[in-house]
């Protein structure tokens, strides 16, 4: 049975939420976007900092950001569907106080085997972002789908850059503990705006939770393109998260000798990805989103070659870093653009399918990127990513299809 002919009230009037599209909408969404996706990376800049506080696990450090990582994909597989059948704003509510729960849990983790389950804990429920992005492109009208979702990614990326820049500034001087508890503050501050700005919505579906998560195979089945742009985004954040794991470490050895407070300002370096967000998506508008992800993979391929030149070089590293941002976050907008457009009335499920996947990406990426450290050094840190950049080229090419939807 097709996901469409599985909902309920897949025949009913769907409303017309345009009226409450507008730029302050979009910023609110953006901010919400930003803030708790932040939570994900934060740990990135401190694995210097873990190591210390536990010496006596250091072979396990790598298992944080690794299990963040995959807690946000069973998150996404578990909660972001709910934004079809429930309202979201309520959804954002509840994550929250979840999300507030957990942080404070890491923040007085006495072990490093806490701080690893509170951050599995952190991963699910930070999926608030995936509530944000969704909402933007059910607002938007058709023709600006690709710019509302620029926009409100462009916040989420901003997020994702300060999280690491803020982190090791924080973690420098105050303690990786420290990171932990701000992140308390800023969930506390973003509740509020919720409260105050953000607009309910309409749900799109009446399908009890068990039939809503069963519907998502029916997409999966139903649609190549879905398939294709998943396996493609999650092969380019396994690359992309292969680098941002293990740089704090390069940078805290031979030659550089640098604190986290170095790796976080690697995060301002990639804000070329977030300013490039709201123009990949209006090219994705106007050219069609398939030939920007073909030049996106070309772009994070060169990336890491410029890296495996650059293991000595901080001015290697920061060009490396804008090739590797714009490429990954132009290739996230183009194919989200692509998946809103295939069902209109799942775009909660069908994101779900698309981040569930581009997310388990991101974890094995970050467990791959541990071990090649460990055995080959940086080198087989570069190569892992040519590999992972090499297979988001195979399955964009092979995917291809003369259906229209391949098109989308």
């Amino acid at each position: 049975m097709s996901a469409a002919a599985t909902d309920s009230n897949s025949h009913a009037p769907h409303h017309q939420p345009h009226q409450h599209y507008s730029r302050a909408t979009l910023l609110v969404l953006a901010t919400i976007a930003g803030v708790s996706v932040a939570n994900i990376y934060t740990n990135q800049p401190l694995l210097a900092a873990f190591r210390a506080s536990f010496p006596e696990s250091a072979g396990m450090i790598g298992a944080v950001p690794a299990v963040t990582q995959l807690g946000y994909a069973i998150g996404m597989l578990l909660l972001a569907p709910l934004g079809d059948r429930f309202d979201r704003r309520l959804i954002i509510l509840l994550q929250l106080a979840a999300l507030g729960l957990a942080l404070v849990a890491a923040t007085a983790a006495p072990t490093l085997g806490v701080l690893i389950a509170a951050s599995l804990a952190l991963g699910i429920v930070a999926t608030i972002a995936q509530q944000a992005v969704p909402f933007a492109a059910e607002l938007a009208p058709p023709a600006q789908r690709g710019h509302a979702v620029g926009t409100v990614m462009s916040g989420l990326l901003i997020g994702i850059l300060l999280a690491r820049t803020v982190s090791g500034f924080v973690a420098e001087y105050f303690g990786w503990r420290a990171v932990y508890g701000a992140s308390v503050a800023a969930t506390i501050a973003l509740a509020v705006l919720v409260v105050m700005r953000l607009p309910r919505s309409k749900p799109t579906s009446t399908l009890p939770y068990g039939r809503l998560l069963v519907s998502m195979w029916h997409l999966v089945v139903e649609s190549p393109a879905l398939r294709e742009a998943s396996m493609t985004g999650g092969a380019l954040f396994a690359a992309f998260s292969i680098f941002w794991s293990v740089l704090t470490l390069l940078l805290a050895g031979e030659p550089f000798h640098l604190g986290p407070q170095a790796a976080g300002l690697f995060g301002i370096v990639g804000a070329a990805g977030a300013l490039a967000a709201p123009l990949a998506g209006k090219s994705a508008d106007k050219r069609g989103p398939r030939a920007v992800v073909t030049l996106c993979i070309v772009l994070v391929a060169v990336s890491f070659v410029v890296f495996a030149l650059s293991g000595r070089s901080l001015v290697g590293l920061v060009i490396g870093v804008i090739v590797l941002d714009i490429g990954v976050q132009a290739a996230q907008i183009s194919n989200q653009s692509r998946i809103y457009a295939l069902k209109p009335e799942a775009r909660s499920r069908v994101n779900t399918v698309y981040m569930v996947v581009y997310f388990i990406g991101g974890a094995v990426g970050s467990a791959v990127a541990s071990l090649a450290w460990h055995a080959f050094g940086w080198i087989g840190v570069c190569i892992a990513g040519l590999v992972a950049t090499g297979l988001a080229g195979l399955s964009h090419s092979r995917s291809r299809s003369k259906t229209p939807e391949a098109e989308v």
